[in-house]
C-alpha cells in the first residue's frame, strides 16, 4: 500500500525561509550523528543505527554497490545533526513558531486521520559536499520505549516486526530544506521497499512530509567539490566561522572549509499522532507502557518460533544482529 504524503513547495513565507538558516548560524556548532550515545547491555559496542551502516555496506545508497572503503563510508555517512526542540526542551533560539506552525500539524491531521497533533521533536541534519544519508527509517517511538531509554536498533526492530502496534506512537515527519547546495536529493521508497524509488530535489524553502518511520527513505549525495572527502570521526564538528563559512575540525585542526552554499541543510520536525484525547491521556499517564524486559522477551520468543534461536540466548551484540537481519528488510533485500 502507498504511503500517503504531501510535497510543499515553497513551503515557509520567504523571511521564515530564511530564519532558518539564521538559527543554524546561531547555533553555531553541530555534532555527528555517531557521537550519539550507545547503551549499556543491549548491543552496547554497535553504534545505535549499525543495521544502516550493514545496509550501506553492502548495496550503497543508490542500490548499485557502494565500494568505498569503510573509512570512507564511515565518512560519507557520519552526517552532523543537532536537536533544536524535543518536547518542552527548547536549544535553539527562535525555532518555537517553526515547531508550532499550524500548516504542519493541519497536514498532519489531514494525512493521519488523527485529530490530536502534538508538537515533538525539530532536528537538524547538514552534510557537507561527498555526504549522503543511507537508506532507512527513522526512530519510532512506543509507549514506554524511545530513543531517551532504548537503543534506536531496538525501536526499529520492534516497528519491522510489527509485534508492538498496540504501543507504537504514529508519529509524522516533515523534512523541510534550506539552503542552495546541489545534489541530496531525497529519495524513498513510498510504496514499500519492494516499489519503485522516487526523490525529491531538495529545494530551497520546500518540504515533505511523511511516516518516515514505516517509509524508507535517504539522500543523495551532496556534489563534492573537493578532490576527497576529509576523514569524518565521531567527534568531528561543522562550525559556523561567519561570513557564510563553515568548518570541520577535529581536536583542534581545520579540516577542511566550505561556504554556506555547499552545505545541504534540512530540518526535521516530528508530530505525535493520537486520535483522540484517551490515547494522547494513555500514552501521557504511563498506563500501559512496555518494559525493555518485555520487549527482549517477546523478540526473543519471536525468534525461537521462527527457528532463527535455539538453546540459549546469546550475548548482547550477537543479539541485537540477530534481531535486525531478522526483523528488518531493506530495500533489495
Amino acid at each position: 500500500m502507498a504511503a500517503d504524503y504531501l510535497h510543499m513547495d515553497p513551503f515557509l513565507e520567504a523571511a521564515d525561509a530564511n530564519d532558518m538558516i539564521r538559527i543554524a548560524e546561531s547555533f553555531g556548532s553541530f555534532g555527528t550523528y555517531a557521537d550519539e550515545a550507545t547503551s549499556e547491555g543491549l548491543g552496547e559496542t554497535l553504534p545505535q543505527r549499525f543495521d544502516v551502516g550493514l545496509y550501506y555496506l553492502e548495496q550503497g545508497l543508490d542500490g548499485h554497490g557502494n565500494r568505498d572503503d569503510a573509512e570512507t563510508a564511515a565518512s560519507r555517512t557520519n552526517y552532523f545533526r543537532e536537536t533544536y526542540a524535543y518536547g518542552s526542551d527548547v536549544r535553539a533560539e527562535g525555532i518555537q513558531p517553526f515547531m508550532e506552525h499550524p500548516l504542519m500539524q493541519a497536514t498532519a491531521r489531514k494525512i493521519s486521520g488523527c485529530e490530536e497533533i502534538l508538537p515533538a521533536i525539530v532536528y537538524a541534519n547538514l552534510l557537507v559536499p561527498g555526504q549522503e544519508l543511507a537508506i532507512h527509517t527513522d526512530v519510532p517511538e512506543f509507549r514506554g520505549a524511545n530513543r531517551m531509554n532504548a537503543p534506536q536498533w531496538l525501536l526499529v526492530c520492534m516497528l519491522h516486526s510489527g509485534l508492538f502496534e498496540r504501543w507504537r506512537i504514529p508519529i509524522l515527519t516533515c523534512v523541510s530544506w534550506f539552503g542552495a547546495a546541489e545534489g541530496g536529493a531525497f529519495t524513498f521508497y513510498p510504496s514499500g521497499p519492494s516499489g519503485p524509488r522516487k526523490a525529491i530535489p531538495a529545494r530551497h524553502n520546500s518540504a515533505i512530509l511523511i511516516d518516515t518511520d514505516k517509509v524508507f527513505h535517504g539522500v543523495e549525495r551532496v556534489a563534492q567539490t573537493l578532490s576527497d572527502l576529509p576523514v569524518i570521526g565521531q567527534h568531528t564538528r561543522l562550525v559556523h566561522l561567519g561570513d557564510q563559512r563553515w568548518g570541520l575540525t577535529e581536536g583542534g585542526e581545520r579540516l577542511a572549509e566550505y561556504t554556506w552554499s555547499k552545505i545541504r541543510y534540512s530540518i526535521s520536525w516530528k508530530g505525535y499522532c493520537f486520535k483522540d484525547e484517551a490515547e494522547r491521556a494513555t500514552w501521557e499517564q504511563g498506563s500501559d507502557d512496555l518494559t525493555i524486559d518485555q520487549i527482549i522477551d517477546t523478540l526473543e520468543q519471536a525468534l525461537r518460533r521462527r527457528a532463527v534461536l535455539e538453546g540459549e540466548r546469546p550475548g548482547p551484540d550477537a543479539l541485537a544482529q540477530m534481531m535486525v537481519e531478522t526483523f528488518v528488510r531493506f530495500p533489495g533485500s
